[in-house]
């Protein structure tokens, strides 16, 4: 299972195959078009079963954050996902560390209360994303702490 959807009406979308992140990867960038994959197609009775488990919450507190923000809604989804990217990129580039990305998107997600708009048009929603991206770079530039 790659990803899932919840829906109000509490059944679950779910987007399943093999164990590769390339094919969710190429779904997402090929939208709403379906490319041939080189994949054996997925075979339930060859797979047997699939086990879940709760997720550990204290190894990987985003999760939390990105609860929180979809709960929240309006523009605080738009925060945390530019918040990560730009973290990610940051942490890829070498100017901040593993676990600074949590750290940063948690103090833009936390500065934005007082800003969020529940309703947002779309150039709200780019504009709150440039001021994300921006946030994560200026907390670069002061020592990240919790």
């Amino acid at each position: 299972l790659h990803s899932a959807i919840e829906t109000r009406d509490s059944s679950v979308i779910g987007q399943l195959g093999w164990p590769d992140m390339r094919l969710p990867l190429v779904y997402s960038m090929s939208w709403p078009h379906r490319l041939e994959m080189p994949y054996e197609p997925l075979d339930f009775a060859k797979l047997g079963k699939m086990t879940f488990m709760a997720p550990d919450r204290k190894k990987y507190p985003s999760l939390d954050l990105s609860y929180s923000a979809g709960r929240t809604g309006g523009t605080m989804t738009a925060v945390l996902n530019a918040a990560n990217e730009q973290a990610n990129e940051m942490f890829r580039n070498g100017e901040i560390g593993y676990l600074d990305i949590f750290k940063v998107i948690e103090k833009a997600m936390e500065a934005h209360k007082a800003d969020l708009s529940l309703k947002p048009s779309l150039e709200d929603i780019v504009e709150i994303d440039g001021w994300a991206r921006k946030f994560v770079k200026e907390q670069s530039k002061t020592k990240i702490s919790k």
